[in-house]
């Protein structure tokens, strides 16, 4: 057995010296987080390996998307699977403002003067769905014009030329990663889509195209990973187009959820073994805790450590 080693802080320690040396501590979640740092290190200089990015709209809302852009803007992911709320707040982000709130705010408050709330973010919602109807129907009229037909990755792409330098779906359309979004119509965008789609009968969006992506990538990858945020569609689509490769060779999971409750979010990477999701000699890491604390340190010392 490896002896637990006490951590041992210096002033002038990077965040890769720091995320290292957490492995030697033996407990609790830092250990696990130290651990999924040195899995996502080999996979992102795996030069074989498909490498997947998936994760839910409420982490998008909050500084961690620069996070997220930082991961896509370095090109360390070649394909994203999320929900269709990480289009709403990318784009709402690049056109205006989200604030700090509280998870203790009055929410009827709130409603009357017209806030919404993302747990402790809060959002106009002058500046929410407003906006994006003022902005996307023009330019879902602006591509009707070249074509009737959209896979949720083209569509994601086509949106990456609304926004900037500091947007997400940018920095994916400028480095050719497709944005794949199961459960589109479930948001915001989702909504305009479908508002557009009751004027333009033929307007549809084919989400067996963004199946078609997803085969072409998966059968031809020699190895494939995840970094898996949080759970629900983003993450099952994940892990579920990995099981026609037999599963997965890296998994790194960043979780809250429970498992009692049998919840696909809340499932550790053992469980997805019996689904042939992911391999029984993966390299796998559960980092049970709350991304917007976890992440930035990994990505943080990843960075350090592809800089040399």
């Amino acid at each position: 057995m490896d002896e637990v080693r006490d951590l041992r802080l210096r002033p002038e320690m990077s965040a890769k010296e720091l995320v290292c040396e957490m492995k030697e501590m033996g407990g609790f979640v830092g250990r696990y987080m130290a651990e999924g740092y040195e899995i996502l290190k080999e996979m992102v200089k795996d030069e074989d390996c498909l490498r997947f990015l998936s994760f839910p709209a409420s982490v998008m809302a909050t500084g961690l998307r620069g996070v997220l852009v930082e991961l896509v803007k370095r090109k360390l992911f070649d394909v994203v699977i999320t929900t269709c709320g990480t289009l709403d707040h990318d784009l709402c982000r690049s056109w205006g403002s989200y604030y700090k709130g509280d998870f203790m705010l009055d929410d009827v408050e709130l409603y009357e003067k017209g806030y919404h709330r993302i747990g402790s973010v809060l959002v106009k919602v002058e500046d929410y769905g407003p906006a994006l109807e003022r902005r996307i129907q023009p330019f879902l009229e602006e591509i009707y014009e070249r074509k009737k037909v959209y896979g949720s990755y083209e569509i994601c792409e086509l949106l990456g030329g609304l926004t900037d330098e500091g947007s997400f779906l940018y920095w994916c359309r400028e480095n050719g990663i497709p944005v794949v979004v199961p459960g589109i119509y479930d948001g915001a965008l989702g909504s305009q889509l479908w508002l557009f789609s009751q004027r333009h009968r033929d307007f549809k969006i084919d989400l067996s195209k963004d199946e078609d992506l997803l085969a072409e990538k998966v059968f031809g990858a020699e190895r494939s990973g995840a970094l898996i945020v949080g759970g629900g569609i983003s993450k099952h689509h994940t892990i579920w187009w990995n099981q026609f490769k037999d599963g997965l060779d890296y998994a790194v999971y960043i979780t809250t959820a429970v498992e009692e409750d049998g919840s696909l979010s809340g499932a550790r990477t053992r469980e997805a073994i019996s689904w042939g999701k992911v391999k029984p000699k993966a390299k796998r890491a559960n980092i049970f805790g709350e991304a917007t604390a976890i992440l930035p340190w990994m990505v943080l010392a990843l960075i350090q450590e592809l800089e040399g």
